[in-house]
């Protein structure tokens, strides 16, 4: 081999030396430039019901292509005028999803949704699910007619209700301010039908919240009023038939009444007459009506 291509074997395995350890470089060591793309994000802390202005509460943020959330928005003019339905914080970005309809009012009740009511009712701890139920918790509603045997019943009349503010907590989710007195009171979000239904309720009898897990939408179906029998059958069963010789129905309204009637008109026992009776060493006792 003459001494040429010697020189040219040589100066090929390191043209392929430096091509190769540039690339190895390039994949691993480089820093990668990625797209980025301009996203809407809080430009501070802001407690829910808050109207955005593009002034103050608004900035524009690069994010990698692939962080950028789903929903998220791209121009300031677009987030401005709305009001965000949940906390935000700062550097967060703004979903379309977290903001209502463009409006001009500012506050709580600007969160609720185009067609629907917020309606008060007053809870205990027991009947609250002992402060658990917070903002945005969902819950469903049940009613309890309380009276006699033949009239107690518990119904479920609303399921799945979004609760928009409890007595116990701001509207930002923060807890209140402890030197202020505690207010049993939670509010629902109500379709104007539900609302008077849940009205009429309160002016009948007691109202109790049921706690759900957020992301059960299931709908049970809204049966007939539990009543007494369901705390023990057997015996109101047996109860239920001597109302009319064994002919009773358990489902007969009308029998709960008369059954009442006859329990409320009961005359009450006559006292026995005592006597003790003595024979020679025995003693005993004979009873008369």
């Amino acid at each position: 081999m003459d001494r040429q291509k010697k020189i040219l074997i040589i100066v090929g395995a390191w043209i392929s030396a430096a091509l190769l350890s540039w690339f190895v470089y390039a994949k691993a060591v480089a820093p990668q430039t990625e797209p980025m793309k301009a996203v809407v994000v809080a430009s501070h802390d802001m407690p829910l019901g808050t109207l955005l202005r593009d002034k103050g509460d608004l900035k524009m943020v690069n994010y990698p292509e692939r962080d950028v959330p789903k929903g998220a928005v791209f121009q300031i003019s677009e987030a401005k005028g709305r009001v965000i339905l949940v906390p935000m914080y700062s550097n967060e970005p703004v979903l379309i999803s977290k903001l209502s309809a463009p409006t001009a009012t500012e506050g709580v009740s600007s969160t609720i949704d185009a067609g629907y009511r917020a309606v008060s009712v007053t809870i205990t701890d027991a009947s609250g699910v002992a402060g658990l139920i917070l903002p945005s918790s969902r819950v469903d509603v049940m009613f309890t007619r309380t009276g006699s045997l033949a009239e107690a019943s518990t119904t479920m009349i609303l399921q799945n209700v979004k609760v928009l503010s409890t007595g116990h907590s701001t509207p930002s989710g923060q807890a209140a301010d402890t030197r202020t007195p505690r207010s049993p009171v939670v509010t629902l979000v109500l379709t104007p039908a539900d609302a008077q239904k849940l009205e009429l309720a309160k002016s009948q009898g007691r109202i109790s919240l049921s706690l759900r897990n957020p992301l059960d939408n299931s709908q049970s179906p809204l049966g007939k009023p539990i009543t007494t029998e369901a705390l023990d059958p057997d015996i109101i069963a047996r109860t239920a038939k001597k109302g009319r010789g064994g002919r009773a129905s358990l489902d007969d309204s009308a029998l709960w009444q008369e059954l009442a009637k006859k329990q409320e008109k009961k005359d009450p026992e006559k006292p026995r007459a005592v006597i003790d009776v003595y024979r020679g060493d025995k003693h005993v006792q004979e009873l008369f009506k």
